[in-house]
């Protein structure tokens, strides 16, 4: 028999009743019933029970294991009593007799249990991180990770791609964060750089000659953490393909993630790659609020400026006489209280914005009576006596407007008067009084809401509100209640390629143009393009979005050098800046660059995905603290003085 093992703690079945094994792995737990010791003996397999007598020759030594020693057992394999089978266990529905155990390595008191699935501090966590890590989710997720790993490398080697491996320590290249700097020995006051992203070598890979290339590649960026993004590092399906257009991209890793996701998905759904949608970055930031839209929700914004110009609400009205300022609506449809409203007014606010108007619409019953065609018959004195709950003056007004469009022949705007009058639909709120009925029934009509619904309005600079309104947006529908098809919403994986990204911004204090994004990327329309408002300019760039996630950006690059130079020329970068810092991608275009496009798939926000995390250190094996710091290896370390001065360097300690 094997030294350690003839089973893991997941083989053993019914079958194997009275056969001699062995047995090891960690003591998971231990349970004392009336002098019988029942411990749960558990390996990276799983769970097998194990248990001793006062007539097992090792049940004195049996009585000694505390949680997570690691014990070797050897034993006889019974049949549990059919009322003690463990259903939820493969090994369930028998046990092991312990005739003989080995310490293979005791366990001091524990910092962090493993049994339990308890919550712990993260600092915690991440300090003691191997024995969080033999906790059972998250030796799921890793797994899983593992798992999602070699689908991709098996579904890209059958699309016809090579896995090449490119440098990890090489220039300092702009990336869009910082770079985690490497001193040189040899070079003293030189520096090597960890790459961003292997985005200069990829595309040269292409200049060589090598069609399709693919890597999980490591990258390293220094940047703020997120719950969504590693402080350090992370791992990327890195993919480049020569002779390629947008589409081309699309349709070659589009359905290899819906592959990876169909295999991982564990019975959600997940929309087929021919129903993925394009929608332009514009059109996402006005619907969503996001480059990055969870499309399980499918509440868009729109633009309602139009109905509050020149209105009776003075701040909206006076907002709009500024340049580049636009009112948008939220609908929420099944939101029409005035609680829920005060709510997400209040939510505004937390969020640091003045507040959000809102119209809520309830039924006018008696207006429900009333039919256009008999109105345009009936005299005030009888319009007033149908509803005389409404207002005097209001009453008044429609009558009169009404008619007067009715007379002109314009019936589809004297309907429209009727229905903003005296239709089902009574708006409600502080808002519907300042704009009145006309303003409130055509922003109604445009919304496509009814009764018991609601909208909610910001206003301003779009980029100073549209990321809480994107929040509310989530929160309005994760609060408002749903149709029976909408109720098991979040069980769904939907994705939407985010394209037509604009190549450039402008500082709004100094001026200046920067670029936005990706700096490699080919303007639509080339040269040209960039002879026009930088402003205007789009690239061939896109990202993939799912459940409000980005999990892959790419471009179509910019092989053509005179229209690199004069890219970069734009956002204040000359000819010789441009060779100095990407001198090998410039050089290399001399000679033949062909057309080429790639994109990069983040691997950590894939699997947090599929494991329905919401941060991405739980599907990371050592990952660092929020602060960046590895508590474990002690993680930024303070190096010696024989180390500096082999480098050429000094530590300028930082002021108080």
């Amino acid at each position: 028999m094997h030294k350690f093992r003839s089973h893991t703690c997941a083989d053993l079945r019914k079958a194997n009743v009275g056969d001699i094994v062995r047995l090891s792995g960690w003591v998971h737990r231990v349970r004392d019933h009336g002098g019988i010791l029942f411990i749960d003996l558990r390996d990276h397999y799983g769970v097998t029970q194990v248990l001793a007598d006062p007539d097992s020759p090792v049940f004195a030594d049996v009585e000694k294991v505390r949680s997570e020693w690691v014990i070797r057992i050897d034993g006889k394999v019974l049949a549990r009593d059919e009322t003690l089978v463990n259903s939820k266990l493969p090994t369930g529905e028998i046990e092991v007799f312990i005739q003989d155990m080995e310490v293979l390595g005791a366990a001091d008191e524990l910092p962090l249990m493993v049994f339990g699935e308890q919550e712990y501090p993260e600092e915690t966590r991440l300090r003691y991180r191997y024995l969080d890590l033999r906790r059972e989710k998250m030796q799921e997720n890793m797994k899983l990770r593992s798992d999602v790993v070699a689908s991709m490398r098996k579904r890209m080697w059958d699309k016809g791609f090579r896995e090449y491996q490119t440098p990890i320590i090489t220039a300092s290249s702009p990336e869009g964060a910082r770079d985690f700097l490497v001193p040189s020995r040899l070079h003293p006051g030189k520096f090597y750089a960890l790459p961003q992203a292997p985005q200069q070598f990829k595309q040269l890979l292409m200049v060589s000659g090598f069609d399709k290339y693919f890597q999980i590649a490591p990258c390293f960026r220094d940047e703020d953490p997120r719950s969504d993004r590693s402080p350090t590092d992370f791992y990327q399906l890195d993919m480049e393909m020569s002779f390629v257009e947008q589409q081309d991209i699309f349709d070659t890793i589009g359905p290899v993630l819906q592959g990876v996701f169909d295999e991982f998905a564990d019975g959600r759904k997940v929309d087929a790659y021919a129903d993925w949608p394009q929608i332009s970055y514009r059109d996402s930031a006005l619907w969503y609020g996001t480059d990055k839209p969870d499309l399980r929700n499918p509440i868009k914004m729109q633009d309602v400026s139009e109905h509050f110009r020149g209105s009776g609400f003075a701040i909206f009205a006076k907002l709009l006489e500024q340049e580049g300022t636009e009112v948008r609506a939220i609908p929420a449809p099944k939101g029409g209280s005035r609680k829920f409203c005060d709510r997400m007014n209040a939510f505004a606010q937390k969020e640091g914005l003045p507040g959000m108007g809102y119209i809520f619409w309830r039924d006018r019953k008696p207006a429900r009576m009333l039919r256009f065609k008999e109105f345009l018959t009936m005299t005030f004195e009888e319009i007033e006596e149908h509803d005389p709950a409404y207002s005097k003056e209001l009453l008044a007004e429609g009558a009169e407007r009404i008619k007067t469009a009715a007379s002109a022949g314009d019936s589809e705007r004297a309907e429209f008067l009727f229905d903003a009058y005296f239709g089902p639909h009574e708006a409600a709120g502080p808002l519907a009084k300042n704009i009145g009925p006309e303003r409130t029934e055509a922003i109604r009509q445009q919304l496509g809401l009814g009764v018991g619904d609601a909208a909610f309005f910001l206003g301003g600079k779009p980029k100073a509100f549209q990321r809480v309104a994107g929040l509310a947006r989530d929160v309005i529908w994760d609060e408002t209640p749903k149709d029976p098809e909408d109720e098991n919403w979040r069980a769904r994986f939907a994705f939407a390629w985010i394209v037509d990204f604009p190549i450039y911004e402008q500082d709004e204090e100094t001026g200046e143009i920067d670029f936005e994004h990706n700096p490699f990327s080919m303007p639509q329309g080339g040269l040209e393009a960039l002879e026009g408002d930088p402003l205007n300019v789009l690239g061939y760039q896109y990202d993939l979005a799912c459940n409000g996630a980005e999990i892959l950006s790419g471009a179509i690059r910019n092989h053509k050098l005179e229209i690199m130079f004069k890219a970069f020329e734009i956002a204040g970068y000359d000819e010789a800046e441009v060779r100095r810092r990407f001198g090998g991608m410039a050089g290399a275009f001399h000679y033949g660059a062909p057309p080429h496009g790639g994109c990069a798939a983040g691997i950590d926000r894939i699997v947090m995905l599929l494991a329905e995390e919401d941060n991405i250190r739980e599907v990371m094996l050592f990952p660092m603290t929020q602060r960046a710091e590895d508590l474990m290896m002690g993680a930024p370390s303070v190096p010696d003085n024989a180390q500096l001065r082999e480098l050429h360097l000094r530590v300028i300690e930082p002021e108080a």
